[in-house]
This record gives structure tokens, C-alpha cells and sequence, in this order.
């Protein structure tokens, strides 16, 4: 799936950005490469008639972790539906900074209680969590059939009282068309659905040169399993996100326009 010419052409496996001020299109623009953005998964919420068949109750818990703004949105929206009012002492511990400032949607955000790793890595999350979890019980929400084991095994391993109540599930989308219509040199997954997705649509997918991209440590997992070698990574230090990620490769790939 080698792209031939000297055009570099990149797939991201999520929506195009409503914005065209996005540093997508500066880095487009930037390396003379060509962006491609196809969402490769779409959620589907488990409305609360289903919820409640989990007998999780909301109230109960003190401690919220969320992991994406997807889990946000479906938190709020079960609570929406079945009534639940969250108490205002209700803790939040994300992953990443843009993941936290997202609540300001839903809460008003303040700082003693909105908590959030230094580099978008689990381990950064359980230092923090680690710092606060004294009599606190936690909810994870997530994706029906994508949960993230190593935050699971860390509640479950430091003995914390908590729950992963399942408030939408990822289903992939039909792409076949886009991957066997164009040839792409490089591929940024941003979930493990994603990669999922890549092997829903063609079973028999061979990387064959095309390089991989991966944000978020469980996405990264998912490409190294699914047998692809991983060539771009983030978050990383000096890659906070997948288009510092993307120029950090392209800066040493590719001419500056």
C-alpha cells in the first residue's frame, strides 16, 4: 500500500476537523503531503432502559476516570436520561488535559476536583489517581467491547472499590472502499476499534511499507498485536499529539514546501 509518486498521502482514521485552522492542514501544508480523514469506527449509545440492566448506581460512586471525550459525553447523557444529578464533590481524573477541559461542557470545572495526567499515559493517570484514591470509589465508563485492562488490573491491584459501567459500544464502519480505492503511505489510528476496524474490512491486510501511526498506549498495544509494525507514536514527550507525532516523522521523511 505504498503510495508511488513524491506526494506523501496520509489516512486519519477519525473526521475531518470542523475547522480549517486545524494544525492538520498547517502540516499539510507545511511537508506538501496529502490528508485523508475517514472515521473508521461510530458509536452507538446503550440507551438507560439497557444501563440499568448492569444495576450500577451512579450516586454511589465518588470518582469518575474518564479516558476520552466519548466517555464524557455518554456519562452525561445516561445521567441526563435516567435523572441523575452528579454531586458537586464528584472527582474527575482523565487522561490528558484536553480530555479534562471537555467537562467544562457538562460541570463547572474547578481545579480541585478535575484531575489529569502530565503526558497523556496511563501511568502519568495513576500517579495522580494514587495521590486522591483514599476513600474514593470509582466508575471507569467505557465502550461495550473496548475497556482498557491496564486501568482495570491498577483499580483491582491497589484495592479500590470500583465500576465499568458500559454506556456506548464501538461498531466498525464499513471503509473497504476507501483502503482499496487509494494507496496510502501512512495510516493514524487513535483507538484499538480502529484497528479492529482496519481487519472488519480487509481480513487479509498486509502493511507491505505502509507506516503506522498510533496514539494512546492501548491503540499502540492494538497495532503491535494485530501483527503491524508501529512507526509513529504519541503521546510521547516530545510528541504530546499525532500531528507532533506526524511532523516530528515527516520532518525527517520529507521536504518542507
Amino acid at each position: 500500500m505504498i503510495k508511488n509518486g513524491d506526494k506523501k498521502k496520509i489516512l486519519i482514521t477519525q473526521p475531518r476537523p470542523e475547522t480549517d485552522k486545524s494544525p492538520y492542514f498547517e502540516l499539510a501544508k507545511k511537508y506538501d503531503v496529502e490528508l485523508a480523514f475517514h472515521p473508521f469506527i461510530r458509536l452507538e449509545p446503550i440507551p438507560a432502559k439497557d444501563f440499568r440492566k448492569q444495576k450500577i448506581d451512579i450516586v454511589q460512586y465518588t470518582a469518575v476516570i474518564f479516558t476520552s471525550r466519548n466517555a464524557i459525553d455518554h456519562f452525561f447523557r445516561i445521567c441526563e436520561e435516567m435523572k441523575i444529578s452528579i454531586s458537586q464533590d464528584t472527582k474527575y481524573f482523565c487522561i490528558t488535559e484536553a480530555v479534562a477541559l471537555y467537562l467544562q461542557k457538562f460541570i463547572l470545572y474547578r481545579k480541585r476536583k478535575v484531575f489529569y495526567g502530565a503526558d497523556g499515559l496511563n501511568k502519568s493517570m495513576f500517579d495522580v489517581i494514587n495521590k486522591h484514591k483514599e476513600n474514593e470509589k470509582f466508575l471507569y465508563p467505557c465502550s461495550e467491547n473496548q475497556q482498557d485492562n491496564e486501568i482495570v488490573n491498577w483499580l483491582k491491584h491497589n484495592n479500590c472499590g470500583f465500576a465499568t459501567p458500559f454506556m456506548y459500544r464501538t461498531i466498525s464502519n464499513d471503509v473497504k472502499d476507501i483502503l482499496n480505492q487509494s494507496e496510502y503511505d501512512i495510516i493514524c489510528f487513535f483507538t484499538p476499534s480502529g484497528v479492529r476496524s482496519l481487519f472488519d474490512n480487509l481480513p487479509k491486510f498486509k502493511q507491505n511499507g505502509t507506516k503506522i501511526g498510533a496514539f494512546g498506549s492501548n491503540t499502540s498495544r492494538a497495532v503491535e498485536e494485530a501483527g503491524l509494525t508501529l512507526d509513529i507514536k504519541a503521546p510521547q514527550p516530545q510528541a504530546p499529539s499525532m500531528v507532533s507525532a506526524l511532523e516530528k516523522y515527516l520532518s525527517v521523511t520529507v521536504k518542507k514546501k
